[in-house]
């Protein structure tokens, strides 16, 4: 089982994040990145699984110990974010502290976390590979096309929040600077992986799907 840590941020400050280690010495890593519900026990249990596939895991606390299941409240939290700081120094301090002893990092979030992915690939360095599970940022926030990394991006075609037109021009927008993004589309609604929190749109088949495409893809990428 995982533990809570500090996580040392550029600035000097310090990020509380969730440590699912890999059994394996020297593993590759992987930055999972909270939805808007918070750090709970859903992402928790996904950095468990990234582990158990070799990874060593680390999820910021981008809420700094708050969660919820209340929509309205998420909402507020969300907005309420700082991204270009989660960006910069809560994420980017996680990829500096896993990246330590030279092992390969990934970057990979939901819903919020899908479009903390897309900018965290775009604006971080020291990355080697990026999936995005239906989450894309505002061009305000990261431009797709500064992204240089291996990218894959997951998207729902019920999705009325990250919608297909969205997610087509993200596709597009790399595609134009020269990117070669691997991008799935599933007959699903938002959060068709969160078996949990989201169990009306959770979808068992895509959702198994999309896993065995990112293991695979950071297997490519990162090793492990």
């Amino acid at each position: 089982m995982g533990q809570m840590i500090e996580v040392s941020r550029p600035d000097g400050g310090k990020t509380p994040a969730y440590l699912a280690p890999s059994p394996c010495p020297g593993s590759p890593a992987v930055v999972l990145v909270q939805e808007w519900w918070g750090l709970n026990d859903h992402i928790r249990s996904v950095a468990e699984r990234l582990a158990s596939e070799g990874y060593t895991v680390l999820s910021p606390d981008l809420y700094r110990g708050r969660a919820t299941t209340q929509a309205d409240e998420a909402n507020h939290l969300m907005e309420s974010l700082d991204f270009a700081d989660a960006i910069q120094q809560d994420i980017a301090g996680c990829v500096i502290h896993l990246a330590e002893g030279g092992r390969k990092v990934g970057v990979t979030g939901f819903c919020m976390g899908g479009a903390l992915t897309v900018a965290a690939a775009a604006l971080v360095p020291g990355l080697s590979a990026a999936v995005c599970f239906y989450g894309i940022p505002p061009r305000q926030v990261a431009d797709p096309a500064l992204i240089r990394i291996p990218f894959m991006g997951h998207f729902a075609t019920l999705d009325t929040w990250c919608t297909p037109a969205a997610a087509a021009s993200l596709e597009a927008d790399m595609r134009a600077a020269g990117h070669s993004p691997e991008v799935h589309h599933y007959v699903a609604q938002h959060a068709f992986f969160n078996d949990s929190r989201r169990a009306e749109v959770y979808d068992a088949a895509c959702a198994e799907l999309a896993w065995s495409r990112t293991t695979a893809f950071f297997a490519r990428y990162l090793g492990g």
